[in-house]
């Protein structure tokens, strides 16, 4: 082996290495990322607005990528 051949080797060892290491820090960052996300195995209610003395409330059902509106009116209860 030459020392051509040996510096070239030592690069690519650096090289992968570095690589190397910022994958693992992606990784590691959409980990932590994914740790933070709301669950979507039950369904989500949240007033979103008001019509008169109606409250408008968005249902999200879960694992379901739409959203229903309905109106919540205490006095119809």
């Amino acid at each position: 082996m030459t020392k051509d051949d040996k510096e070239a080797l030592i690069e690519i060892l650096r090289g992968g290495a570095v690589m190397g290491i910022i994958l693992g820090a992606i990784i590691l960052g959409i980990g932590i990322l994914s740790q933070n996300n709301t669950s979507i195995d039950q369904p989500s209610f949240e007033v979103v607005d008001k019509y008169k003395e109606c409250d408008i409330v968005r249902y999200a059902p879960h694992q379901v990528a739409e959203y229903k509106y309905f109106l919540y009116c205490e006095k119809n209860k």
